[in-house]
Formats: structure tokens, sequence, C-alpha cells
């Protein structure tokens, strides 16, 4: 067994807070601030993955205008960014050891022609290498952690597809085996995966649910029973320390969140699936 850092009097100071918590002991940017601080280097890098979340969309922005604001929580500069950008242009061997595989992938797949005219869904392609960048992390915590949201969110938004009349396969991003099967499987009524996939009754029963902010709501009780779950026999270390980032990111959603809000995100997934349709097969 490899040695783990222990964080006995960091993660004893830690406050206690629950999934029904009304009040936030500290923002994710302010724990974000005290982990900077805390961490060794090892692990500060494996917390990185969390925070690439930030990145990604902060890409997205400088891609379209350079001068665009960009979110502190993500690992990268603006100035890292922009020389990432520059270095897939050339085609670099080599970028910045602090730019993830994936973001070099991405930024040649953007900036050539036959991309930029094949109506790509840009954040979905995104997603899609971030998730698969997550799972291939040598944390098991970690992999597992990125493994189970694609695979909540691949079958919600596969279900929710359906619903709607849409195609379920486009809207199914990154590449496991769940994913793969389902895309295989796209007209089944369990999409192939009922028996291979533990929590797919859960899932079911999850986008049954009628209220849409009490359906989001389950959603990420769920998501926080498996951290505690799977966090066990984790006290001092790295993975009880991502565990309650985690949470920490939850709560601090569902704080800030109303159920008019909840509607209007529901309402913007709707939307985007639309869109994705309406957009041509590629010749």
């Amino acid at each position: 067994m490899l040695f783990k850092n222990q964080y006995y009097y960091f993660v004893s100071g830690l406050p206690d807070f629950s999934f029904d918590s009304t009040k936030l002991p500290f923002t994710v940017e302010e724990f974000r601030a005290l982990l900077d601080e805390e961490l060794k280097p090892a692990d500060k890098k494996l917390l990185d993955i969390y925070f690439f979340s930030y990145d990604n969309r902060n890409l997205l922005e400088i891609l379209k205008n350079k001068d665009a604001a960009i979110n502190s929580l993500g690992v990268l500069s603006r100035h890292e960014i922009i020389e990432a950008i520059d270095d897939a242009s050339y085609e670099l061997v080599k970028p910045n050891e602090k730019i993830p595989s994936y973001y070099i992938q991405f930024i040649q797949t953007w900036l050539s022609d036959e991309a930029q005219n094949s109506g790509q869904l840009w954040e979905d392609l995104l997603s899609s290498l971030y998730m698969d960048y997550g799972r291939e992390t040598k944390n098991s915590l970690i992999a597992r952690w990125f493994e189970l949201n694609l695979n909540i969110g691949n079958v919600l938004s596969a279900i929710y597809a359906r619903k709607y009349g849409m195609d379920a396969a486009r809207v199914i991003v990154g590449n496991n085996e769940i994913a793969k099967t389902m895309r295989l499987n796209i007209n089944a009524r369990d999409f192939g995966i009922g028996q291979e996939l533990e929590y797919f009754d859960t899932l079911q029963r999850l986008s049954e649910e009628g209220d849409i902010y009490e359906r989001e709501r389950k959603t990420d009780k769920f998501r926080w029973e498996w951290l505690e779950e799977n966090t066990v026999f984790d006290y001092f270390d790295i993975e009880y320390i991502f565990a309650y980032l985690c949470k920490l990111q939850i709560l601090e959603r569902w704080v800030g969140l109303n159920a008019e809000e909840g509607e209007r995100v529901f309402r913007q997934l709707i939307e985007r699936l639309k869109n994705e349709i309406e957009i041509p097969e590629d010749n």
C-alpha cells in the first residue's frame, strides 16, 4: 500500500455540515485557499483535477474572446490558457506541464477548419474529454467519482431526451463502458445497462420525480450519500478532503438555490437538448 499523507490537524479543525444545513461554513473559494496552504504538492495536484471544471469554462470563454472574464477558481491563469492555445496551434509536443492533456486535444479540434464547420457541440466535447480524463486518475475515489457523475449525467440526459422525443444517443458523452453500451442499445428501455449499472433503478426513479426542484435535490443527495459510503474508512487523508470539497460544493449550490432557480436550470437543460437535435448530422 502506498503511503498517504495524513492531515490530522487540518481535518480535525474542519467544521461539520450536513446535506440539510442552511448555512455554509465557508465558500468553495475560501476552502480552496485553505487547501493551497495545507496540502502537499502531490495531493494538491489531485484536487486540481476537480478544479479543472472551472478551467473548462474559462477555456471556452477565452477561445471566443481572449479578453473574457474568467473564474478565479480555475487552476490555470489567463496567460497559461492563452499559452496552451498557442502551443496547440503550433502542435508542440511538450506543452506546459500544468496543462491537462485533454486541453490540447480539445483546442486542436476547435482550431481545425473541419471542426469549425461541423456544428460540433463544444461543451459536450469538452465535458466528454474531461470526464474521461478524470476517470483515468490513479486515485481510486476520484476516478470513481468521475465515473459516477458521468453515468448520472448520461442516464438522466438520455431519459429526458427520450421523453421529449429527441435523439438520446446524441446527449451521451464520455467513453466508459456504460456510455458505449448505452449508445449500442439506445432503443432499449434500460439502454442495455439495467443489470450492468447497480444504481440504474435509482436514477430511473429520480427521473420520474415530477417536481423539478426536488428531482435535482434528490440527485445531489444521492451523490452526497455515495461520497459518505465510499469514504467510511477515510479520516485524515486526501480522499476525506476530496469528499469534503465535493459536499461543500453541493451545499453551496443549494444554499443559494431556490425552487424558481431550479426550474430555470432545468428549462435551460431542455432548451440545450433541443438545440442539439436541431443541429444537422455531419455528411
